[in-house]
């Protein structure tokens, strides 16, 4: 039988295991807080020996440049051409969406595009760099920009604007009129982008109206036209495939974003990001198919989508959005899908001509039967 005395022994050793218990739920709880931060902390640390240790080639290029220009070529990012190749590829999709039947598309075209595509995006981030200079200096990632420390000033960087829109409006003469009017229609979305951060939580949706503008310019400097069927869908996956890339480019900063008072679709979708993403990259992927269909586009085209489906369904799912070299790599890896979609596009469209000649030898070698 239990005693008074047994109960008392009983309660204290109840009271022992609760207190026991709670020490060791907090205990937890400081143990994962504070591993999160250190991994957060060493996340950081990686990023910047990355950008330190691992210079590509283009960085070089501008650290062996005169010093007097250096700060130029850094404000229009030279020594980061991930961006040039990001405005690049929805105008190779267009030039080569545009291509006739068994051709390849018009290397002309191509290198045109392409200088078009490094100077205007450097006179974007010339821009953005001229609106946000205040803000980087606030954001770790931003502090060393020339506009910031001062190498070089607001008049200075008009006059480098003024330049490349120079260099730029002598590319868009060389197109036919339809396109030079239509390349011009999208300055206003150039100029205005750098804004969109502090007025809503979608800057990424209208980064992604200007980067893509080229999936229309290439197609009518092709044809003196855009054929809506074929361009609209292309232009709606590129549009959804910016807001995926740049939401994870933006997930870097969201920290300093939040305390400056910056939107973004990062901070917007927070942990649904993967959820956001994934509706996003269905609606390009299905996109991509119909732009396709209404092209007559054959299966080299469709293995790249699938490819590029494959590639963001692995980017999305494995993305860690509170690690900033992850999101850094997997941002940089959007280049590898332009390039797959661009490639499946030249090679659906030079298949193309050997269908058609195998339907007209077929013709032929019915009709023979029936002549004789």
């Amino acid at each position: 039988m239990f005693t008074r005395r047994s109960f008392k022994h009983v309660y204290k050793y109840l009271d022992y295991s609760r207190k026991r218990e709670v020490i060791l739920q907090n205990h937890i709880k400081v143990s994962s807080i504070w591993s999160y931060d250190k991994s957060f902390a060493s996340s950081i640390v990686k990023v910047n020996e990355k950008r330190q240790m691992k210079q590509r080639f283009a960085a070089k290029l501008v650290d062996s440049a005169p010093k007097q220009i250096q700060p130029y070529l850094k404000l229009m990012r030279l020594d980061k051409p991930i961006g040039t190749w990001l405005l690049f590829w929805p105008c190779g999709w267009g030039i080569a969406s545009a291509a006739a039947p068994g051709c390849v598309p018009d290397p002309y075209m191509l290198a045109l595009f392409g200088t078009g595509a490094l100077i205007m995006r450097g006179a974007g981030c010339t821009i953005n760099d001229m609106w946000d200079r205040d803000i980087d200096g606030k954001v770790e990632r931003t502090r060393e920009r020339p506009l910031v420390n001062g190498e070089v000033t607001m008049k200075q960087a008009l006059m480098f604007l003024g330049g490349q829109l120079s260099i730029g409006l002598i590319i868009l003469l060389q197109l036919n009129w339809y396109s030079i009017f239509l390349g011009a229609s999208s300055l206003g979305l150039v100029v205005i982008y750098p804004l969109m951060k502090r007025f809503t939580y979608w800057p990424q949706l209208v980064l992604g109206f200007t980067f893509n503008w080229g999936a229309l310019l290439g197609y009518s400097a092709i044809h003196g036209n855009v054929n809506l069927a074929t361009c609209l869908p292309l232009y709606m996956a590129g549009v959804c495939w910016t807001i995926i890339y740049d939401t994870i480019y933006a997930h870097q900063d969201k920290t300093d974003d939040l305390q400056l008072g910056i939107k973004s679709t990062a901070i917007k979708f927070d942990q649904d990001t993967k959820v956001w993403l994934s509706g996003f990259a269905s609606t390009m992927v299905g996109s991509l198919i119909l732009s396709g269909v209404m092209n007559n586009q054959t299966w080299p085209y469709y293995t790249a989508v699938a490819l590029v489906t494959t590639h963001l369904a692995s980017q999305i799912s494995t993305l860690n959005i509170d690690d900033p070299s992850d999101c850094s790599n997997k941002f940089i890896s959007n280049s590898k899908v332009g390039f797959i979609l661009f490639c499946g596009i030249i090679l659906g469209t030079l298949l193309k001509q050997s269908d058609k000649n195998k339907s007209k030898e077929y013709t032929k070698a019915i009709r023979v039967p029936l002549v004789s």
